[in-house]
């Protein structure tokens, strides 16, 4: 039978916090956690045994899903690449389009764009990854990567090869994609169709602070104006999803 440690106050604090990491790198192990905690912690002593019985041990005590979601947020802040890793461990057992997507997906997440667009780009050369959804994606890593013009390039393939595909973000993506290699007057067309019928305010405000920046002051303010009339009308719920985006609507108005 293991005795219990007893409560000694001449026992060095250094001690027990020893202790305290090698329990709860012991508990990380069993429960298939290890990777990164067991860094954290020793790593990081004190702190990193706090945060792992913040992040894992509180909402495994509490469950629910909102617990869940807090320890995924927090679990990502601090090892932001784990999933990274878990999902290119998963496509080198099993290279399928499935999980190369994924992987590209967590790619651009994470702000590895040239891998994101590496991978979407392998999936298009297979046959069964003939599929928009995967070219619009690859746009979308080119642009993060800051290459504009690549990205407009991967949309005009998209549009011949794919007529009938329609997509909101590939229709902002597009007039962003002009606007930033210096095709303004498109990128305004371009603009003001999206603009109908993007769902949420985004695509309004860059609308509006492209007509700003080719002086047309007027008709910017106006876009901004019945922007922020329409959202007054909507549920709180919308107007705190676009929360964002109308306040620089309102910033325009008040300069």
């Amino acid at each position: 039978m293991v005795c219990p440690v007893r409560w000694d106050p001449r026992m060095p604090v250094a001690l027990v916090v020893l202790l305290l990491d090698i329990t709860l790198i012991y508990h990380a192990s069993r429960t298939g956690r290890l990777q990164p905690w067991a860094f954290i912690i020793l790593m990081v002593p004190l702190i990193g045994a706090l945060a792992y019985i913040v992040v894992e041990l509180i909402p495994e005590w509490w469950g629910g899903p909102g617990a869940a979601q807090a320890r995924k947020r927090v679990a990502n802040r601090l090892d932001p690449e784990k999933r990274y890793r878990e999902l290119s461990d998963r496509l080198a057992t099993s290279d399928t389009i499935a999980n190369r997507a994924a992987l590209a997906a967590e790619c651009h997440t994470i702000g590895r764009f040239e891998e994101a667009e590496s991978h979407y780009d392998h999936v298009l050369r297979l046959p069964q990854g003939d599929d928009p959804a995967y070219a619009l994606a690859k746009a979308q890593a080119q642009f993060a990567r800051k290459q504009p013009a690549e990205a407009l390039a991967t949309l005009d393939a998209l549009r011949e090869r794919w007529p009938d595909f329609e997509s909101a973000e590939g229709h902002l993506l597009y007039a962003r994609s002009l606007a930033e290699i210096g095709r303004l007057d498109e990128a305004l067309e371009e603009y003001q169709a999206v603009s109908q019928y993007f769902p949420g305010a985004e695509a309004r405000v860059r609308y509006g602070l492209l007509l700003q920046l080719v002086g047309r002051t007027a008709e910017a303010r106006m876009v901004f104006n019945e922007l922020l009339i329409q959202m007054r009308r909507a549920p709180k719920y919308l107007r705190d999803a676009q929360a964002e985006w109308l306040s620089i609507a309102e910033k325009q108005l008040s300069a």
